[in-house]
């Protein structure tokens, strides 16, 4: 059988007619296999994220696979969008070969409240058929582009004019407009954007100054600092009210997590607490809010005294910190502890992941051991979860009423079987401790069985606190025990505002442009939730 070299012309032209036509058919070959593999990857993130919809997280380990399936998603649609780009061009150099287009999905049409700037593109003035001039409008064709503005910057002067009286000579003036700070030079858009991009993106301070220099204004660092110190003391009693507010619920969920603080020579491990307030769960028409406090370490005479004046639910983890807290003489009234399931499930899980024993395995690791009870325990608990969802929003009493019907029978069954086999199980066994651990505790789990405001979890403050783990690696560390607890005014105002589904740049902009001239009384009117709906209002009556 030949090679087929004896059927290729002898012809120069000819050949290198022949090689443009087959590279732009590779060309093409090579985009559409792009486009397939971009496709794939976008049907795998869809299809994890309608199980995730339908059946909820099914491991502690979801959420990471979304953000590696859209990062995968991300790369090879860069990649199918240059291979659709070489193909195009390989193809105006031969006429045998058609150009390849991507097939994309239809995409949504902008957003109604963006502005719209109309550019006319001159229309013919003769007949390109006929050369005629006699044209007359037909109509148009409107193609949109998503445009942004670049950040401007400009200095605004507020002039008070000075006058002299005709009769007494004496001098009058407009007194000087309130600012944030005393001697203020920064307007409230840009102390906003200094705070949100420092507490809420977790760009420090240095970043802001580097690029504000490229851009051609200079601020020193210094000065900066001083701007956020200024504004932290002005919105400290914004935070106070917030405080007030969180502290007053019936149900709350609190967390910490470790931040860095400057010390001599080093860094010490310091701690950022969380306390939040979220009744949607179980249908509460109070907005939720988040109140962060911070302390140079864990020791439990901080969560006693954040919580000094609290009577009510509490839902946390079992740190040990916590304990005082539940003593039933408290001059301040009972707290009730109410334990969260996704503790107490995540070593049984670890202990039961065969996702994470198939990875191993394909890196040649020792897999670990996967243990029966573990599984077995880890389906019990996600049977609960599975009768949470379908009746989370759902009032109290509704939520209790099929609590009691179907989840208090699980409970049973499922204390029965772990004191079943933990009396066959040896006290340094891993699913002995994860087993000791929920039945110590078993009147704090079983709880929400008699009260529909509890949930099964404490996610809400675990929430709270992610975004701080998250921008631990922008920002290292704190610099002094002060800067933790600027931090945690600005963290507990920012999320609050996120909780709310409130911009939180623009509200902190509309806040200090109005908070040193609003009556103390109302100052919860400033507060997010109340803000916008004033803001809802205004647009309303425009």
């Amino acid at each position: 059988m030949g090679d087929g070299l004896e059927s290729l012309p002898d012809d120069i032209e000819t050949l290198k007619a022949a090689l443009i036509v087959a590279r732009a058919e590779a060309a093409a070959a090579r985009a559409q296999q792009s486009d397939n593999q971009a496709l794939i990857a976008h049907l795998k993130l869809q299809i994890e994220k309608l199980n995730r919809d339908r059946y909820g997280p099914r491991s502690e380990r979801t959420a990471r696979l979304l953000d590696q399936l859209e990062l995968t998603l991300e790369e090879l649609e860069s990649s199918a969008t240059e291979d659709e780009l070489a193909a195009e061009m390989a193809a105006t150099k031969t006429m045998k070969v058609a150009s390849f287009t991507r097939k994309r999905p239809s995409r949504q049409p902008f957003p109604e409240h963006l502005p719209r700037e109309r550019v006319i593109v001159p229309g013919p003035v003769v007949c390109a058929c006929c050369g005629g001039a006699r044209l007359s409008r037909l109509g148009e064709d409107i193609t949109e582009t998503l445009e942004v503005v670049p950040k401007s910057w400009k200095v605004i002067q507020h002039v008070r004019e000075k006058f002299t009286c005709r009769d007494c000579e004496k001098i009058s003036q407009a007194p000087a407009p309130f600012y944030v700070i005393a001697r203020g030079w920064a307007g409230p858009s840009l102390l906003a954007m200094v705070l949100f991009e420092k507490f809420g993106q977790h760009q420090p301070l240095n970043r802001q100054a580097e690029r504000y220099a490229r851009e051609g204004v200079p601020i020193s660092l210094s000065t900066l600092a001083d701007q956020v110190g200024g504004c932290t003391a002005a919105l400290a009693p914004l935070f106070k009210r917030l405080e007030a507010y969180v502290l007053s619920a019936e149900r709350l969920h609190g967390d910490d997590t470790t931040v860095p603080v400057l010390a001599k020579g080093k860094t010490d491990t310091a701690r950022i607490w969380v306390y939040v307030r979220d009744d949607k769960p179980f249908g509460g028409p109070a907005p939720p809010g988040a109140v962060f406090y911070y302390s140079r370490d864990r020791a439990g005479e901080h969560p006693q005294a954040h919580l000094a004046g609290y009577s009510g639910i509490f839902q946390a983890d079992a740190y040990s910190g916590y304990g005082k807290l539940y003593d039933p003489g408290r001059n301040a009234g009972p707290i009730l502890e109410a334990a969260c399931w996704v503790h107490a499930r995540r070593p049984f899980f670890v202990m039961a992941d065969l996702a994470e024993n198939a990875r191993r395995k394909a890196k040649g690791k020792k897999p670990a051991v996967i243990s029966p009870l573990a599984m077995e325990a880890v389906r019990r608990i996600d049977a609960l979860f599975e009768i949470e969802r379908g009746i989370n929003g759902q009032s109290p009493e509704r939520r209790r009423a099929v609590r009691q019907e179907l989840s208090a029978p699980l409970v049973a069954n499922l204390e029965t079987w772990m004191r079943e086999q933990r009396a066959k199980l040896s006290r340094r066994n891993d699913i002995a401790k994860a087993m000791d651990y929920m039945l110590k505790r078993w009147s704090a789990f079983i709880r929400f069985l008699d009260d529909g405001r509890i949930c099964l979890s404490n996610n809400a403050a675990e929430r709270g606190v992610r975004g701080i783990a998250l921008g631990r690696k922008s920002w290292l560390f704190c610099g002094s025990d002060r800067g933790g607890e600027r931090a945690a005014v600005m963290y507990s105002l920012i999320v609050t505002a996120k909780m709310n589904d409130v911009d939180p740049q623009a509200w902190l902009a509309d806040v200090l442009a109005r908070i040193a001239e609003h009556p103390v009384q109302r100052l919860d009117e400033l507060l997010p939730w109340n803000w916008r709906h004033r803001n809802k209002q205004v647009d309303q009556a425009a």
